[in-house]
């Protein structure tokens, strides 16, 4: 259930035209699934932290009720994409009561990186909940320290 914040100007007909059409707009995306439009529909995206040190880049992302093996991790034309799928449930029983729960959802993510990365020795493991991509960067990309002479 998605709680809708109204305007105080609902006695106006275009405010009350305005949010009508919000709210259809609203319903008929809710149904589709375009990759851009899930934080809009209150679909589910993993946080994500991205930091670069001197030899390499870290990408971690938060992805709890996740297990490694709805993980796919790809790294193209500088490109890395993390795929996957949240699957939960969960199951209550009691004297005169029964509660079932069941959350399904897929997500994708895609980042562009800068070039210099060595495609080849890119890792990822996952752990506690956070996968932590580790992408090296090549010879060639990491800073060197030039000798200033006299």
């Amino acid at each position: 259930m998605n709680l809708v914040k109204r305007r105080n100007d609902s006695t106006r007909p275009l405010a009350r035209l305005r949010d009508e059409m919000d709210d259809l707009f609203g319903r008929f995306f809710d149904d589709w699934d375009i990759p851009g439009l899930a934080p809009m529909r209150g679909g589910w995206l993993p946080s994500m932290e991205i930091s670069e040190q001197e030899d390499k880049i870290l990408v971690k992302a938060e992805l709890p009720g996740v297990t490694s093996k709805d993980i796919d991790v790809s790294v193209r034309n500088n490109v890395l994409t993390i795929t996957g799928e949240k699957k939960e449930q969960t199951e209550d029983k009691g004297e005169g009561y029964y509660r079932s729960e069941r959350r399904y959802g897929s997500f994708r993510r895609d980042i562009q990186l800068p070039s210099g990365i060595d495609e080849g020795k890119v890792e990822a493991a996952c752990k506690d909940g956070v996968l932590t991509v580790t992408l090296p960067k090549s010879e060639q990309a990491k800073a060197r320290r030039i000798e200033v002479k006299n």
